[in-house]
């Protein structure tokens, strides 16, 4: 609070002039309540470390190597257990692919296969032991897969008028041609009977 505001509030100038000089500028209390914001976390933080400095000094050299070691064991079996379920993924896709449109459930035969017989190219595909289960399976569990579409070579025989391949165009042509001089002459016969009836 400054001069001028204390003369506002009713004081003279010379009783403003006494407090402000006793006194000093007052600090609004937003700042004064931000300051004690700042020593609170600032001692917070001092705690913190303070915590933090205890539990290093109760831990000795070798307790560290110790912990040290706990971690790189543990960030080891993270990664083999990642690398391990990668790969497991990796394999499953690609004896899917392979498996497509030859049987009836990609997870049911994979369930069935030896992957630790499987080998996979570079480029990700199964280059190697496929082959040789999937033969045993088909012949111990053959509902498991689609049947190839075979031609039995067994042809229809020719209809009158008509062959097999397709060319009885003919056949159909004169029947409907016939078909067509019958309605025609019919359609003759009632337009006379109209006639007369009515003439």
């Amino acid at each position: 609070m400054n001069k001028e505001q204390l003369i506002t509030l009713g004081l003279t100038e010379e009783q403003a002039v006494t407090i402000i000089n006793g006194f000093g500028q007052m600090v609004p209390k937003s700042r004064l309540d931000d300051k004690i914001a700042e020593l609170n976390e600032a001692k917070k933080e001092i705690t913190t470390r303070d915590t933090q400095l205890e539990e290093l000094k109760k831990i000795d050299g070798a307790g560290l190597q110790t912990k040290i070691t706990e971690l790189q064991q543990d960030n080891e079996t993270t990664k083999t257990d990642y690398e391990a379920k990668l790969k497991e993924t990796q394999l499953t896709g690609a004896l899917k692919l392979a498996l497509a449109g030859k049987v009836h459930d990609a997870d049911l035969v994979i369930g069935q296969i030896d992957k630790s017989k499987i080998e996979l190219g570079e480029d990700g595909n199964v280059t190697k032991g496929l082959e040789e289960q999937i033969k045993d399976l088909q012949t111990s569990k053959s509902f498991l897969f689609v049947p190839e579409a075979h031609s039995s070579g067994i042809k229809g025989a020719t209809p009158p008028g008509g062959d097999p391949e397709g060319g009885n165009k003919g056949a159909i042509n004169s029947f409907g041609k016939k078909l067509a001089e019958e309605a025609a002459k019919s359609n003759t016969g009632l337009e006379e009977a109209r006639k007369s009836y009515f003439e």
